[in-house]
């Protein structure tokens, strides 16, 4: 969504907006913002991590779920025994938080919530 080079950032866009104005609320973690700040430095520089950060860390219309060593242990289970899947340990530690907290769609561009049996939005081309 910070990067409107990429061609899946209107669709991204749209759908997250879709679910703040429907009342939702988003959902993420500790390791995914780690990831998510890192990225953006690294694709759009470090100007533009600045200009996100402060809109995450002040929006009331995120969930920031933490990774704490019982979920952490979890992650570390889905990741060695899905051994056919090149699944990451960050991916690993969301489908912990999202099996935890009953949520079945994701906002991702990313393959492996589809393999790992979650609805992604936007659908993935």
């Amino acid at each position: 969504m910070a990067d409107a080079a990429d061609p899946m950032h209107m669709a991204t866009r749209q759908d997250r907006d879709a679910c703040l104005l429907g009342g939702g609320v988003l959902v993420t973690t500790d390791y995914v913002l780690d990831e998510t700040l890192t990225l953006i430095r690294s694709r759009l520089g470090l100007q533009a991590a600045r200009r996100w950060w402060p809109q995450v860390d002040a929006s009331n219309r995120l969930q920031w779920e933490r990774i704490g060593p019982a979920r952490a242990e979890e992650a570390r289970r889905w990741f060695f025994t899905w051994s056919d899947k090149d699944f990451s340990f960050t991916d690993c530690t969301s489908f912990v938080v999202m099996e935890e907290l009953r949520l079945r769609r994701v906002l991702t561009t990313d393959r492996h919530f589809v393999q790992a049996g979650f609805e992604v939005l936007p659908g993935i081309p």
